[in-house]
């Protein structure tokens, strides 16, 4: 399982002060204890200073990777504000994220195409968001064959089904997870991924629900999440669902897991 760490992302508002403030020890210590938990990669949003966001996002890079030797997922839909963060990232970054809306399409292929980033490829198109398993594979697709003829490798390419809330529409989640479950079936050698919290919103235990459906995920083939690695719960369940799943020769990962007081 690839984790990204959600965490230090501007629209939660103790992060949005310290990028403010440019507090580095804070958003070191938040760098630290997520890939300690076992972040793979480290997300890093400044969305929400609008004229600002390509110099904090630079900033927000440079002071993760002073802290941690991991990648960065560059979470943006601003071109200019990736390439200025790319400017400074070491090793191979994460971009979050192209879909079919025509202008983030045209604005961001120029910046991923060619590459050996990693490409989150979001099931959105200008029609909207999609409702079916259908409407996410055509868009998934589109997307995956025309990265893929701008010499991106399967290999890189992270389709996001693009959670929607059970709250709003009783069918949502089993439209994702039949959605996860063809689009590792068809197109092999692509990666899944998802912001799960979406599915519970409008719910209360959020957190539960969140955990149940990141093992139903797991169990149809989605490979990658974007999370907070802090939910300790969390993480004992993607490992349990990994290994049930297959995922994990020998329970090697379960064992090391276990060995290392990870489960409650």
């Amino acid at each position: 399982m690839i984790i990204v760490g959600e965490l230090i992302n501007a629209s939660r508002k103790a992060v949005g002060e310290a990028i403010s403030a440019q507090d580095a020890e804070a958003i070191k210590k938040l760098a630290v204890d997520q890939h300690e938990a076992g972040a793979n990669y480290i997300d890093v949003n400044a969305g929400i200073f609008v004229g600002q966001e390509a110099g904090y996002l630079q900033w927000l890079v440079k002071t993760v990777q002073g802290a941690v030797d991991a990648p960065c997922c560059i979470d943006s839909p601003d071109p200019k504000a990736i390439e200025n963060a790319l400017s400074v990232h070491k090793g191979t970054a994460m971009i979050n994220s192209i879909s079919l809306e025509k202008d983030r399409y045209n604005a961001l292929l120029p910046v991923v195409a060619g590459t050996d980033l990693k490409v989150v490829a979001l099931c959105m198109s200008d029609e909207g968001m999609p409702e079916t398993t259908e409407d996410r594979v055509k868009i998934a697709d589109q997307l995956i064959n025309d990265l893929v003829k701008n010499n991106i490798p399967l290999d890189n390419i992270y389709v996001d089904p693009l959670v929607q809330p059970v709250s709003t529409k009783s069918t949502f989640g089993d439209e994702f997870l039949n959605a996860v479950d063809e689009i590792m079936t068809r197109f092999k050698g692509v990666h899944t991924i998802c912001g799960l919290s979406n599915i519970s919103y409008g719910l209360p235990l959020r957190q539960m629900l969140n955990q149940t459906f990141a093992v139903m995920a797991i169990a149809r083939g989605l490979d990658a999440l974007i999370i907070n690695p802090l939910d300790s719960k969390m993480i004992q369940n993607l490992i349990a669902a990994e290994t049930l799943a297959g995922r994990d020769d020998y329970c090697m990962n379960y064992l090391k897991a276990y060995r290392k007081k990870k489960f409650e």
